[in-house]
């Protein structure tokens, strides 16, 4: 119908029967334009916007080529400076990362933008879909941030043996949004940063020192000086002890805490290396159960005095 119009009425007739802003007003314009403009000034205004296309065209390959030669190096600095300070390997990828993902967006839009499109809406469409994404995805959102936090101030590390949630094993993997433990019967446990990074951890490995403290008790009517000095000739035996001559260790201690319905409760302190903890706790065990009774010493049990009148 509009081609039949353009066909049967005047210009003046066909503007009068169309809108100021309609698709078909513009076309008219565009064609009476074309037929009032001569052939020479058409071409070279034609010239003229291709020239002027052609330029916009080359400032965006210009702002592309020269913006990804700077994301590039932007990142290798960023690599250096994590080398030289140490930073955790996963946060170092994890950043560098997310700064080439922000930073590409960034030339992606001054490339567009370069090309004289519109990238306001561009812009708020990303933004919108930010948002739509981290709404859907709040739990893992919260995984990363606990992850971030995890990675930055470092409360274990991989090799560290933790008690966290329940849970307790050998840290073998800290990424961005969990970490993984392995038990001591071997199974591989998952824990979710976000949960892990509010919650209390027991870092078994971040001392290079412990102190073992360890009750024993013996029946009443025991020898209490004659506990003590089998006690701490028990200790004295094991080259593994440590005294006050290493840096954060004290010298052995023993001494009766307790008096017990059933025993005598005596307590034993020493120190020694984490490495060395659990070898040394289950020796003391063993040797203190052989080696009191050998002197005289015995172990209580429950007793119920009943008196018959």
């Amino acid at each position: 119908m509009f081609f039949h119009l353009l066909q049967t009425a005047a210009p003046e007739e066909i503007a009068e029967k169309l809108t100021p802003d309609s698709l078909a007003t513009k076309t008219v314009q565009l064609v009476e334009t074309i037929k009032s403009t001569p052939a020479n000034e058409l071409l070279a205004g034609l010239g003229q916007q291709a020239l002027h296309f052609g330029l916009k065209v080359l400032a965006a390959l210009v702002i592309y080529f020269v913006g990804a030669w700077l994301i590039r190096k932007v990142r290798n600095m960023l690599i250096r400076g994590f080398k030289r300070k140490g930073t955790e390997t996963t946060l170092a990828a994890f950043v560098d990362s997310l700064v080439g993902i922000g930073l590409w967006i960034l030339l992606i839009i001054l490339t567009i933008g370069a090309l004289g499109i519109n990238t306001t809406s561009l812009a708020a469409l990303l933004a919108a879909g930010g948002m739509a994404i981290g709404m859907a995805l709040s739990g893992t959102v919260q995984n990363f941030a606990g992850g971030i936090m995890l990675l930055v101030f470092k409360p274990f590390r991989a090799g560290d043996y933790i008690e966290a949630l329940g849970f307790a094993g050998t840290v073998k993997e800290i990424n961005i949004v969990s970490t993984k433990l392995t038990t001591v019967d071997n199974r591989e446990i998952i824990l979710p940063n976000g949960a892990l990074s509010n919650g209390n951890i027991n870092n078994v490995s971040a001392k290079d020192l412990r102190r073992i403290d360890q009750t024993v008790s013996v029946e009443y009517g025991s020898d209490a000086a004659l506990v003590k000095s089998v006690l701490m000739e028990i200790i004295k035996s094991q080259p593994l002890f440590l005294d006050s001559a290493t840096p954060g260790a004290a010298d052995p201690f023993v001494g009766l805490i307790a008096l017990k319905d059933s025993s005598v409760d005596f307590v034993l302190r020493a120190w020694v290396k984490t490495s060395d903890y659990w070898t040394v706790w289950f020796w003391l065990n063993e040797t203190v159960y052989t080696e009191l009774p050998k002197r005289g010493i015995s172990f209580p049990f429950p007793q119920l005095d009943v008196h018959m009148n």
